[in-house]
């Protein structure tokens, strides 16, 4: 072909090409999409109002920019678009991921994170509660609240003995009973926030309880028997020495009671029923007695306690309570009491053996009893 002709062809065809949309390129030249190399992901602590980060990952397209759209159980969280976020009410027990779109000069593409589930925040402590008030029997302990570095909703309690929970011990104050004597207590608080899991922190456990009232005395004393005995005598000697020291008992005067082998001021008698009468005329086989140094327990009774507080469904342990406090109360110098008035605790002195007049059983001595006229 001649050169001007070729010339002429070739402007034609360039010509065609222009018009089809301009000018021929290679097939390999064209921009790739945008594609994702290694998934988002999110770091932070996936909690109520922790804040969570967004990696992008990586792309094909290393100048791409990102969007992010947040999403829970995988629908969008309206207003969710940066890159980082605060967990929410709403998110907790559910599971959160986000969602990247990368554009790069071939176009968009889209990645979605591995879901986290958020959990309740946590409550700190800043201070532990403590412990106010006197560390005596019948004293009335109250709480000191702990410090906690977030705004509680509110705040409940449980007082512990020696770190076991107390039945029904649950307000913010706690009155010692008798069982708390030589034990040790704390108070456990529990705070509760919304958004946050409940959480509880104890007290340090207080000294061993005290009795009402500082020792003052010891009454030494020795156990013996009259007659045939039918009962365990180790079982006698040990619970009558547990009401003797018991802390509703005499020791609320500041008087302890120890047994020894021999001699002491006072001798703690278990007798047959038929040698009670031998000790002096006026006692009886019916009932327990006291004369002089003599603190004279009926077996019968002591086996069986009386008709009349049977009749009342009283139990065997508080009978044995209160015929042991009884003859010590004239031992110490009390004489009988009578019923108050009706529906009152008895005196410890009344003959609840005989009667209850009226009142409720009571096996230890009441308030207007904690004197010992003995020793004035």
């Amino acid at each position: 072909m001649p050169r001007r002709a070729s010339r002429v062809l070739a402007a034609a065809l360039l010509g065609v090409a222009l018009a089809l949309g301009g000018p021929l390129v290679a097939a390999g030249a064209a921009a790739d999409p945008v594609t994702n190399l290694t998934p988002p992901s999110v770091s932070g602590t996936p909690a109520y109002q922790s804040r969570l980060t967004a990696d992008p990952g990586t792309w094909s397209d290393p100048a791409a920019t990102y969007a992010y759209q947040w999403r829970r159980d995988g629908r969008a969280i309206s207003g969710a678009t940066g890159r980082t976020y605060a967990a929410r009410l709403a998110d907790i027990g559910h599971d959160v991921a986000v969602r990247v779109t990368a554009t790069g000069s071939g176009g968009s593409g889209t990645a979605v994170s591995d879901a986290v589930r958020v959990r309740r925040a946590t409550l700190v402590v800043q201070q532990r509660p403590g412990i106010s008030g006197t560390r005596r029997y019948l004293h009335t302990l109250t709480v000191r609240r702990a410090d906690w570095k977030q705004s509680v909703d509110g705040r409940r309690y449980q007082w512990l003995r020696d770190g076991r929970p107390i039945a029904g011990a649950t307000r913010a104050t706690y009155r010692l009973g008798h069982l708390d004597v030589g034990h040790r207590i704390s108070v456990r608080e529990t705070a509760r926030k919304q958004g946050f899991a409940s959480r509880s922190t104890t007290s340090s456990r207080t000294q061993a309880i005290g009795h009402r009232v500082p020792l003052r005395r010891t009454v030494y004393y020795h156990v013996e028997t009259r007659g045939r005995i039918t009962t365990s005598l180790a079982d006698f000697k040990r619970l009558a020495n547990d009401s003797l020291n018991d802390p509703r008992g005499w020791r609320v005067t500041g008087t302890a009671f120890r047994q020894v082998r021999s001699g002491g001021a006072m001798t703690l008698v278990l007798a047959e029923a038929s040698r009670v009468p031998r000790f002096s005329p006026e006692c009886s086989a019916q009932w327990s007695c006291r004369v002089g140094r003599y603190v004279v327990i009926n077996q019968k009774r002591w086996k069986y306690a009386s008709p009349a507080w049977n009749e009342h469904g009283g139990s065997l342990r508080g009978y044995r309570h209160m015929v042991v406090n009884h003859e010590t109360g004239h031992w110490l110098g009390h004489r009988h009491r009578s019923c108050p008035r009706r529906g009152a605790l008895a005196p410890v002195m009344q003959q609840q053996s005989k009667s209850l007049q009226g009142c409720r059983f009571n096996s230890f001595p009441t308030k207007a009893e904690w004197t010992t006229p003995r020793f004035g």
